[in-house]
C-alpha cells in the first residue's frame, strides 16, 4: 500500500519567498511549521493506493494532466482550518484568474486515482498550502491577518506531481515525500 497525493509543487524561488516572509515570525508561536521542501498545493489525496493500482493510476494521471492547460498562480493571503477561532491548520492561500482550470486539475487527479482503484480522501477542494499545524485548536486570526499581507511572485503551473508520503520517516518524525512522476499539462 502507498500513501500518496497529487500536488502542484511551487518553484523553489516561490517557496523561498514565502519561507523568508515566515522565517522572522516563526519564533512567535509554538506551531509545527511545515518544512519548505514540503510545501505544496494538494489536488487529491489517497491514504491507500494499492501497489497493483499504481501503474494504472500513473496512466490515468497522465491522461488527466494532458487535458489541462497551463495557468498562472500566486501564493497570497491565508486562512485556517477548521476556522480562525479554533484553528489547527494555518495555511497560505492562492490566487489565479483560472480557478476553473485549477478545479478541473483537482477533479481530474481525484478521478484518476478513484478509477485506478483508490479511495480519495477529503471533501470539497479548497486550494491552499499548509504552513503550520497547532497541536490543539487555537485562535489564529492574527496569523491569518499576517498572511493576508503576503503576496508572492506569480508563476505558470504547467504540471502536477504524484508524491509518495511515508509518515514519520522524514527529519524530526515528519513525513518523507518522494516524487513518483510528474505530469505535464497539455
Amino acid at each position: 500500500m502507498n500513501r500518496m497525493f497529487v500536488a502542484v509543487i511551487p518553484p523553489e524561488s516561490r517557496i523561498e519567498d514565502l519561507d523568508e516572509f515566515l522565517s522572522v515570525r516563526r519564533d512567535a508561536a509554538a506551531f509545527r511549521w511545515s518544512a519548505p521542501d514540503q510545501l505544496h498545493l494538494t489536488l487529491a489525496f489517497a491514504a491507500h493506493v494499492p501497489d497493483r493500482s499504481l501503474d494504472d493510476a500513473i496512466e490515468r494521471l497522465e491522461t488527466a494532466a494532458g487535458r489541462r492547460t497551463p495557468f498562472t498562480l500566486t501564493i497570497t493571503g491565508g486562512g485556517a482550518f477548521p476556522n480562525v477561532a479554533e484553528g489547527k491548520v494555518l495555511y497560505a492561500g492562492v490566487e489565479t484568474d483560472a480557478f476553473e482550470e485549477l478545479d478541473r486539475a483537482a477533479a481530474g487527479a481525484r478521478n484518476a486515482l478513484v478509477k485506478a482503484g483508490s479511495e480519495v480522501d477529503g471533501g470539497r477542494f479548497r486550494p491552499h498550502l499548509t504552513v503550520a499545524r497547532a497541536g490543539v485548536p487555537v485562535e489564529l486570526s492574527n496569523w491569518v491577518r499576517l498572511l493576508d499581507a503576503y503576496r508572492g511572485p506569480s508563476w505558470t503551473v504547467s504540471s502536477f506531481v504524484l508524491v509518495r508520503s511515508r509518515l514519520g520517516e522524514g527529519p524530526r518524525k515528519r513525513p518523507a515525500y518522494q516524487a513518483v512522476a510528474e505530469f505535464p499539462f497539455g
